[in-house]
């Protein structure tokens, strides 16, 4: 039997060893074997017992919003995600190595489940993250960032002030719910508040909330467990209202404004045809964005095809109006003709009677009779110069007269003009007023 001195001195020895013994993560690889079994750890399940499903734990923050393409129909978000399951085959002591609690591995070495996206189209060109954290009691985590390429749904009939959910349907490739569970711990409260503290772009969409949902679905006959993330978002319409929606108002309102000038000129028609041509470039435009097929029109269509019609009524309307005065100036041309040439009748006649002389008498007579003649002829002359200037000055008159006072036609037009124009603000005013209670509406659903 020691003596008590001797025991302690021992104990202080064994403590100092301890003390100075330098460890590393070597040990811990040599003690769970990876040096010549690595490859068993990445074959199969990491489990004891096959009948034990491995449960898996997915968890998805959302980092930032990059595209949102309604013509194509796909979403392009930035997602961290982060998984974690057990392996039952790795576990070690930390107090023997030194309080080692961790180690990092390269991914390949060890099983991992076979993850994949319903709604993604296109893989991620960046390479995935090289390693993964195992814990001391068997828990594996694996943290990665992706940028995915998926399908959504989007519904535009409100566009540009629609809000879309697009969703990341997560599940096992080939392992059904027996084999593997999937679940997530944070709630659909905390993954939107920490998708909001990690958001990093505001630009077109503005993030609203995600909601996780946990589903299974049978495929082929075997039941599989998902993960469903909705992402709900809401567009920014402050552009398109300033690019689109005023500018197609503004056209409007110069049609309107174009019903004061005058049709007299073709400066009405050339304008209206002009302004209509503008609606039509802005179309085109529209059609670019928006998706071929959609199962309701968009009021932004009906928004634009209702001012390109009411345009075209108006442009309709201007063009009859023109015809209707173009009849009467006809009538004034035809009028004015028909007096120049009974003037001109007149003006023969008189001349005929001014050159009529006899010439079967005798020449003194003639002489005698001829003064006379000629007195007379003079002054019939002179009473029928002024009969000429009279009706001359009474045919300026009249003319100035139907100059000043406007013609059948004319003064219809003016009436037409009147209650079309009534009408067509009437028309405009309910088509916008409509519009705007329709968008309201649907919006506050």
């Amino acid at each position: 039997m020691l003596p008590p001195g001797c025991f302690v001195f021992m104990l202080l020895f064994t403590g100092a060893a301890r003390s100075e013994r330098v460890c590393s993560y070597h040990e811990v690889l040599d003690h769970l074997n990876m040096s010549t079994q690595s490859s068993l750890y990445s074959m199969t399940r990491p489990v004891k017992d096959f009948k034990k499903p491995t449960v898996v734990s997915l968890e998805v923050i959302l980092y930032a919003i990059l595209d949102v393409r309604e013509l194509d129909q796909t979403f392009v978000p930035y997602v961290w995600m982060f998984t974690r399951w057990q392996n039952d085959h790795i576990s070690w002591d930390p107090e023997q190595f030194c309080g080692i609690t961790n180690i990092s591995l390269p991914t390949e070495l060890f099983w991992h489940p076979d993850l994949t996206i319903e709604e993604m189209i296109e893989k991620d060109k960046a390479p995935p993250s090289p390693y993964l954290t195992i814990l001391s009691d068997g828990r594996v985590y694996v943290k990665n960032d992706q940028v995915l390429l998926s399908t959504c749904k989007l519904h535009i009939y409100l566009f540009p002030f629609d809000q879309q959910s697009c969703n990341l349907t997560f599940k096992s490739v080939v392992h059904s719910s027996e084999e593997l569970q999937l679940l997530h711990l944070l709630s659909s409260a905390q993954a939107t508040k920490w998708s909001r503290e990690v958001m990093r772009t505001r630009n077109e969409w503005i993030f609203v909330g995600m909601t996780v949902v946990n589903k299974t679905s049978s495929v082929f006959g075997i039941q599989q467990d998902m993960i469903v993330y909705t992402i709900s978002m809401k567009r920014r319409p402050m552009l398109y209202i300033i690019n689109f929606l005023l500018p197609v108002l503004f056209f409007l309102a110069l049609d309107l404004a174009s019903f004061f000038i005058s049709e007299r000129g073709g400066e009405k028609l050339s304008f209206k045809v002009t302004i209509l041509l503008a609606v039509t470039v802005m179309q085109l435009i529209l059609n670019e964005i928006l998706p071929c097929s959609s199962n309701k029109i968009p009021l932004i269509v009906v928004y634009c095809i209702g001012i390109f019609a009411l345009m075209m009524l108006s442009l309709l309307e201007t063009i009859f109006v023109m015809y209707l005065m173009e009849k009467d100036k006809g009538g004034q041309d035809v009028t004015v003709s028909g007096d120049q040439s009974g003037e001109k009748e007149k003006k023969s006649q008189s001349c005929s009677c001014i050159c009529k002389v006899p010439t079967d008498e005798n020449p003194p007579e003639m002489l005698k009779e001829g003064r006379l003649t000629e007195s007379s002829s003079l002054e019939r002359l002179s009473d029928e110069t002024n009969d000429l200037i009279k009706a001359l000055t009474r045919l300026l008159d009249s003319r100035k007269e139907n100059e000043d006072k406007p013609g059948y036609w004319t003064r219809l037009t003016v009436k037409i003009n009147t209650i079309f124009f009534i009408i067509y603000l009437t028309a405009v005013s309910l088509f916008l007023a409509v519009l705007c209670f329709i968008w309201l509406m649907n919006h506050q659903e």
